[in-house]
C-alpha cells in the first residue's frame, strides 16, 4: 500500500530479506546531496546503522519524535525503527555504516548481548562526541572501513568485519560516559528480555496475551513478568502495550491511512477499541496525535 511507511535496504533501495553477513559505508554526502539533502521517513527490517556527524548537523526524525543534532555527534538507528533525516545542505558530512543484525550479533558473544546493548543504548540515539582525539579515532577508522569495502582486498571482509567492532565499541563507550554523566542510565543486557522483545516484534499486531511469550520462553506468566520488572522496572505487559503503541504512532505520523485501518492492521475490534486504547497510553486521540505532528 503506497501509504504505508517505506521499507528499505539502503535509502531507495528494495529491501532484500536475504542479505546476510552485510557491511556497508558510505559518506552523508553521497546519498543525501541527491535527495536535497532530505532523506524521508522510512525503516529497514533488517538493518542497524550507525552515523558518525563530523560536520554540519540538521534535524533527525526518531519514531514520532524529532530529535536534532549538530557535529560532532554519532547515531544509532536498529532495525525496524521509523527515521529520516534533514541535514544542512551542502555543510553536512561524515560516515554512514549500515550492516545486517546477524553481522551486530556477531561482534563480540554468541548470545546477542552485543545487538542488545546497541539497541538499549539507541533508545537515545544522538550521542554528542565532546572528545575531539575519539572524533578523529572513529573517523579514521570509517575511512578504513571505507576502503577496504572499495577495494576489495584479500581478506576484506574479515577486515571489515573488524573495523566494524572497533567503530561499535568507540561509540559504545561514548554513550557509556554519557552515563556516567547522568544524561542516560545503562543497563546490562538481559537475555530473556532480549529475547521477548524480539518475540513482540515478531507476534505484537496478533498476540497480546502474556501467556503466548511465556510459553514461547518456557517460563510461567509470573515469573516472566517478575523477570521483565527487575530487569527492566516495568511488566512484561507494558512492553508489549508500548510496542503496539509505537507501530500507532508511526502510522499515524508517517502515513496517510485512514485510522479505522490502522486499527484493523493492529488486531484491534473496532476503532473505538483502538482509540480507547490510544487514548489510555497517551492521553489523547489518534486523530488529536496525527493534528498535532503534522499527519
Amino acid at each position: 500500500m503506497a501509504n504505508l511507511l517505506p521499507l528499505f535496504h539502503l535509502y531507495g533501495d528494495p529491501p532484500d530479506d536475504q542479505a546476510f553477513d552485510f557491511i556497508h559505508v558510505e559518506t552523508i554526502a553521497s546519498r543525501s546531496a541527491i535527495h536535497d539533502w532530505t532523506i524521508r521517513a522510512h525503516r529497514h527490517r533488517n538493518l542497524f546503522q550507525i552515523l558518525l556527524i563530523e560536520q554540519g548537523g540538521g534535524e533527525m526524525t526518531f519514531d514520532a519524535a524529532r530529535l536534532p543534532f549538530a557535529a560532532p555527534a554519532a547515531i544509532l538507528v536498529p532495525a525496524t525503527v521509523a527515521h529520516g533525516f534533514r541535514f544542512e545542505p551542502n555543510v553536512t558530512n561524515g560516515w554512514v555504516l549500515t550492516f545486517t543484525e546477524d553481522a551486530a550479533g556477531a561482534l563480540t558473544d554468541r548470545n546477542g548481548e552485543a545487538l542488545a546493548r546497541l539497541r538499549a543504548l539507541a533508545a537515545q540515539p544522538v550521542i554528542p562526541i565532546a572528545d575531539d582525539a575519539e572524533r578523529m579515532r572513529l573517523s579514521a577508522l570509517c575511512r578504513e572501513l571505507f576502503e577496504e569495502h572499495g577495494l576489495a582486498r584479500e581478506g576484506f571482509r574479515l577486515a571489515m568485519r573488524g573495523l566494524l567492532v572497533l567503530i561499535a565499541v568507540g561509540v559504545a563507550r561514548l554513550a557509556a560516559s554519557r552515563a556516567r554523566t547522568g544524561s542516560v542510565t545503562l543497563r546490562p543486557a538481559d537475555a530473556t528480555v532480549a529475547q521477548l522483545r524480539a518475540l513482540v516484534d515478531e507476534h505484537f499486531r496478533i498476540e497480546r496475551q502474556l501467556d503466548f511469550y511465556a510459553e514461547k520462553l518456557g517460563m510461567t506468566v509470573d515469573r516472566l513478568n517478575d523477570h521483565v520488572k527487575r530487569a527492566t522496572g516495568v511488566t512484561a505487559g507494558h512492553l508489549i502495550r508500548q510496542r503496539v503503541l509505537t507501530e500507532a504512532k508511526r502510522q499515524l505520523v508517517f502515513t496517510a491511512q485512514p485510522i479505522h485501518d490502522i486499527a484493523e492492521e493492529l488486531a484491534f475490534a473496532d476503532p473505538s477499541h483502538f482509540a480507547r486504547f490510544f487514548r489510555k497510553q497517551t492521553g489523547t486521540t489518534p486523530h488529536e496525535f496525527r493534528a498535532q505532528r503534522g499527519g
